[in-house]
Order: structure tokens, then C-alpha cells, then sequence
């Protein structure tokens, strides 16, 4: 009876061993997130709004956005120095409505149609930096005005422009 315990714990020690060795040579990986095992930090530096109409509460929340998402998704420390693993810069280079929809005569729809310009550095393997321009159009009703079209969307700009800035960083490997 002691041998059988004794091989059982065995087997067990073995299967144990077995899967921390292949997790030592896996990425992280968190809901289709994954990142190198040795990234440990990032920086999100501040986003700022170059567009041409600029709406003051974008960029501030939207960098806010990003931080609060790596925190949350990731293993990762967000930090403010330049000795951070992975740099995120950007800006927002569109903010503007467009006309999508008519009816007879007079628009029915627009698009709320924002642009950010994204600056990826990866401090440990520098193949992995890259430029990429995020767009997102948004549509509402062409009764709304303007500012209240931004206000009823804010929370869908910032949660879409946040996602899709992620899933390019961390869903590349």
C-alpha cells in the first residue's frame, strides 16, 4: 500500500514538473491576450487631440481608457518612465461628422468618425514597433445635434477605440 502512495505521488510530482516546464516557455496569456513572459511593464503616454475639432474630454479619457484596460487584462505594471517595456504614444488626428444617410432632400444619418494615430515601441525586441492609424465610425440619427450626438456616444468611442488599440498590442504574437 505505501509503494502504491508512493508511486501515485511520484506520478504526480512528474505531471506537476512536466506543466510548470511547458508554462515557463509559454507567453502570458489572458482572453486571447499574450505577451512574452519577460514584459513586465508599459507606459501609456498621454493621447492628444490633433484633430481638427477637438472635444476636451477625448483625449484625457481615452488615455485613462487604455491604462484601466492593460491594467485590468494584462499582468502588466503601467508606469510613467522612459524604462518601460512597452511605450504607447498617439493622437487623435480625426474627429468629424459626415452625412451617411438621406431621405428626399435632407440628411437622415451621419457618422461620428474618429481617427487615433497609434505609436507602438517594444524596448526588448524593436522588430515588434509599429504606426498604425485606428478608425471608428460611429452613426446617429441626423435630428440629434453635433454635441449631443458626442455626449450619447462617448462611452461607445472610448470603449471601441480603447479595444481596438489593445487587441492590436496584445493580440499580435
Amino acid at each position: 500500500m505505501t509503494s502504491m502512495i508512493s508511486d501515485t505521488i511520484k506520478k504526480l510530482a512528474i505531471i506537476f514538473f512536466a506543466a510548470i516546464s511547458v508554462k515557463a516557455t509559454c507567453s502570458y496569456s489572458m482572453k486571447d491576450v499574450s505577451y512574452p513572459p519577460e514584459v513586465k511593464t508599459a507606459r501609456v503616454n498621454y493621447i492628444e487631440n490633433k484633430a481638427r475639432y477637438v472635444n476636451p474630454q477625448l483625449s484625457p479619457q481615452l488615455t485613462d481608457k487604455l491604462k484601466q484596460k492593460i491594467i485590468s487584462q494584462t499582468r502588466l505594471a503601467v508606469i510613467n518612465t522612459d524604462e518601460a517595456h512597452y511605450d504607447i504614444s498617439g493622437s487623435i488626428t480625426d474627429f468629424s461628422v459626415n452625412t451617411s444617410g438621406i431621405s428626399g432632400q435632407t440628411a437622415s444619418s451621419n457618422n461620428l468618425n474618429v481617427t487615433v494615430h497609434i505609436i507602438f515601441k517594444n524596448r526588448l525586441d524593436e522588430k515588434k514597433n509599429f504606426e498604425t492609424d485606428i478608425t471608428r465610425n460611429f452613426p446617429f440619427s441626423a435630428s440629434i445635434s453635433f454635441a449631443d450626438a458626442q455626449t450619447r456616444l462617448m462611452d461607445d468611442i472610448l470603449k471601441n477605440i480603447s479595444d481596438d488599440i489593445f487587441n492590436k498590442i496584445f493580440s499580435n504574437w
